[in-house]
């Protein structure tokens, strides 16, 4: 899979590719619906496969106050679209001068001009342009102006509700790891860097990995079962991991992501993890004592091994894993 960064400088382009258009945050099953019928629509005529998406997001740009945090990281999606087998990820740098291109220039200029398009398809109902102007509509008009096929793809739903990236968001948020990994048909993860703490967890026996997230948005606060994957391990570790401030031990401190790993004693500071987020335990609370939350803690280690012992976790060829 190749990488175009700068796609309105670069000559080098997947012409004549089928392609889709979109923010694709969270690659959630509406999205994959979308691009498996893209790669399969590349593959029968033999032409490249290919993925329109912006960056930054565009409402950074143009409402700023209205910018969701992001599900997935640009290096998470572009992995994620390579393991569902599209040729080329084409990411066009959203500026302002960009938010200003009306949806007619975005198809003459960029859809025809520079990748001589033979198929589109988007969902229903996505807009693009400047004004949310272009629809499907309009593509349907300009495919007859300019020889190209259009295809719109129905939404996907879940118990008869809409999944979208807010859906998903608002799940990740509430810690509703179920409805977030039935939504993107995989177990959520979230990637970071391995940092140095304050090494409290050590202190009180129960010794921790401190992540530094490379994602937007994480899980709010509680304790979860999670796996844990370290870039320098080829395997992965159950873990219980706690998202929140620590109110028993600090007032007033930033929140930090802190996994302890069972069975596991091993240097792995500055080493990237994904984090792989399967239930929630409990949110976070605060405790009389260090020795209470002690207790609480070995309590909460021994649900997630009776946890694991009842769900094995699952992973595919590409290391992802599945509920």
């Amino acid at each position: 899979m190749i990488l175009i960064n700068d796609p309105l400088r670069q000559t080098d382009l997947p012409r004549g590719c089928v392609a889709t258009i979109g923010n694709f945050d969270g690659m959630h099953i509406g999205h994959q619906a979308i691009i498996r019928g893209v790669v399969a629509r590349a593959r029968e005529t033999g032409r490249p496969s290919a993925v329109i998406t912006f960056h930054p997001h565009p409402l950074s740009i143009v409402a700023p106050d209205r910018v969701p945090p992001q599900i997935l990281t640009l290096p998470q999606k572009h992995e994620l679209l390579r393991d569902m087998g599209v040729d080329a990820l084409i990411v066009v740098p959203f500026t302002h001068d960009f938010s200003r291109w009306t949806a007619d220039r975005f198809i003459a200029e960029f859809l025809v001009a520079a990748l001589q398009v033979s198929d589109v398809r988007i969902g229903r109902d996505f807009c693009f342009g400047a004004g949310r102007s272009g629809n499907l509509a309009r593509l349907e008009e300009a495919g007859r102006q300019y020889g190209f096929a259009v295809q719109g793809v129905d939404e996907v739903k879940i118990r008869g509700i809409r999944v979208s990236s807010s859906l998903v968001r608002n799940a990740i948020q509430k810690g509703t790891m179920r409805t977030v990994a039935t939504a993107l048909a995989r177990t959520y993860f979230i990637d970071g860097r391995v940092a140095t703490g304050r090494r409290l967890g050590r202190k009180i026996g129960f010794p921790t990995v401190n992540v530094d997230p490379a994602n937007e948005l994480h899980p709010g606060g509680g304790v979860y079962i999670t796996t844990s994957r370290f870039e320098s391990f080829s395997r992965s570790f159950e873990s219980v991991t706690n998202i929140g401030v620590r109110p028993t031990l600090y007032e007033n401190y930033a929140i930090t992501i802190e996994s302890h790993i069972l069975d596991f004693d091993s240097n792995v500071y500055g080493d990237t993890v994904r984090l792989y987020f399967h239930r929630l335990l409990r949110r976070e609370q605060q405790f009389q004592s260090a020795v209470e939350l002690t207790n609480q803690i070995r309590m909460d280690i021994a649900a997630s091994r009776r946890y694991f012992l009842r769900h094995p976790v699952r992973y595919d060829e590409a290391g992802y894993s599945f509920p």
